[in-house]
């Protein structure tokens, strides 16, 4: 997976390699939702180089036995001391590591740091303490990591934490997108390629599970519809995990699910009040389960709508809970008669999804006949049809604008297609309009003449989407 770390998560890696380079003390938060491979990530950090660290995973246990744990995870790499067993407390532990560093590069690193506070509230304090007494003289880098978004964002991040201003460097690991979840399925047909991305989400653990399996098709089906398939219950044993009420959060999410939008519909579907289902979406939010989204042009959050941002929840709630009783019977072919035959549909969203991704990719490599800065769908009353109108995506600055239509459907696209998209987007005549045509299934020869001799018209198949 070299290839992934180079791609995916370079970034990331090489803002860490120049903070370990500083001849000083750092401090690196490193926070994301489960199985986005944070730990990974560190892991590859530390390899590259053979770094030396100590490492430590708290768990959801005493604090006693997590200072134990620390103390063998410090004795593994300053054995002097070993004989203790371990240190009387969390303080002596800092004022060891600061002292036998003696002037040496050295990772500290603990993760799942949300279980370490959880059994000793006072941790943070006496980090902050230990920062600024003894750290701060010292070449130590210093990574806390942890899963429990809110908790890392307000607890260690937020103004109230006692480590407040103290971070050297913050990373919120997000899943991947298209392309670099692609690598994860080898020599898969593309389609396919794409196929796994939108029931995973770009999540790394989920693609491995799905890529092990003799084809994308199979490992969606032996995933999420056998009794013991890897991503059965995962929606619902991550809700557990993160919130108090899970139970709740699910209702929620079913709603969104089922067509209901706007926070008035999913509080009536739900049977709560506004107010309270407004803090609810407001923590599905901050996990980035869920997003509202609103037209690219709207000002303050008019016309917004909620709905499912992450695709393995999206996935997961279109075609499991239906199929469950199937499910704990056993039945076979399930994913082939439940879900396969509905595939285009759900995969619409998904493909302009997709779509933003690789302009984004492009914006960001300057091969785009501008540089855009806000790009997002439209929606809204046209002045000059007068009639509802619906633009999958589009990116835009002051003076530009790309338009696109964006196709997952079996059907090659034509003409009339561009000629209708022309017509939904007279009332930007005062911008100067691209169009790009992103098709599952190609084009029509009449589009592909037009396109030779129109420059404002690109039309992207699926193979053009990797070869950026």
């Amino acid at each position: 997976m070299k290839k992934f770390f180079d791609s995916g998560r370079k970034r990331e890696l090489l803002s860490l390699e120049k903070l370990y380079a500083r001849d000083e003390f750092a401090f690196a938060v490193v926070y994301g939702r489960r199985r986005v491979g944070k730990t990974s990530l560190i892991d590859e950090f530390i390899m590259r180089g053979e770094k030396k660290a100590i490492r430590f995973i708290a768990t959801e246990n005493t604090d006693t036995v997590n200072l134990l744990s620390f103390s063998q995870a410090v004795f593994a790499v300053y054995p002097e001391s070993s004989a203790f067993g371990s240190f009387p407390d969390w303080e002596s532990a800092f004022v060891y590591i600061a002292k036998h560093s003696n002037g040496e590069k050295v990772i500290v690193e603990i993760d799942e740091y949300p279980y370490l506070a959880k059994a000793r509230p006072a941790i943070s304090s006496m980090l902050q303490k230990s920062i600024d007494r003894v750290f701060q003289d010292t070449k130590l880098m210093l990574i806390l990591c942890g899963s429990s978004m809110s908790f890392m964002e307000y607890q260690v991040l937020g103004y109230q934490s006692p480590l407040y201003g103290r971070r050297t460097a913050q990373y919120r690991i997000m899943p991947l997108d298209y392309y670099d979840s692609a690598e994860f399925f080898g020599d898969a047909d593309l389609k396919d390629k794409l196929l796994g991305y939108a029931v995973t989400g770009g999540i790394p653990q989920y693609l491995k599970v799905i890529a092990r399996a003799e084809s994308v098709e199979v490992g969606i089906d032996e995933a999420f519809f056998t009794k013991d398939g890897y991503l059965y219950e995962e929606p619902q044993n991550l809700l557990k995990q993160e919130l108090r009420e899970p139970a709740l959060y699910n209702a929620i999410i079913a709603a969104i699910a089922t067509g209901a939008t706007k926070l008035n519909d999913i509080a009536t579907k739900v049977r709560e009040d506004d107010s309270k289902i407004a803090k609810y979406i407001k923590n599905l939010t901050d996990l980035g389960i869920i997003e509202k989204e609103t037209p690219i042009f709207s000002e303050g959050g008019r016309n917004g709508v909620y709905c499912i941002k992450d695709n393995m929840y999206r996935f997961w709630y279109r075609f499991v809970p239906n199929a469950v009783t199937l499910i704990e019977n056993g039945n076979e072919y399930i994913y082939e008669k439940k879900v396969k035959p509905f595939l285009s549909d759900y995969m619409g969203r998904v493909f302009e999804t997709v779509c933003k991704q690789y302009l984004l990719r492009l914006n960001a490599e300057e091969k785009l006949p501008f540089l855009f800065e806000k790009i997002g769908r439209w929606w809204g009353g046209n002045p000059i049809t007068k009639k509802e109108t619906e633009i999958d995506l589009i990116a835009a600055d002051k003076n530009n604008m790309i338009i696109c239509e964006c196709k997952w459907q079996n059907e090659e696209l034509g003409l009339k297609v561009y000629k209708d998209l022309k017509e939904k987007t007279a009332m930007f005549a005062d911008k100067e309009i691209y169009y790009y045509l992103f098709s599952k299934s190609g084009f029509s020869s009449g589009l592909k003449e037009e396109a030779k001799k129109n420059d404002g018209l690109t039309l992207v198949t699926v193979e053009d989407l990797f070869c950026v």
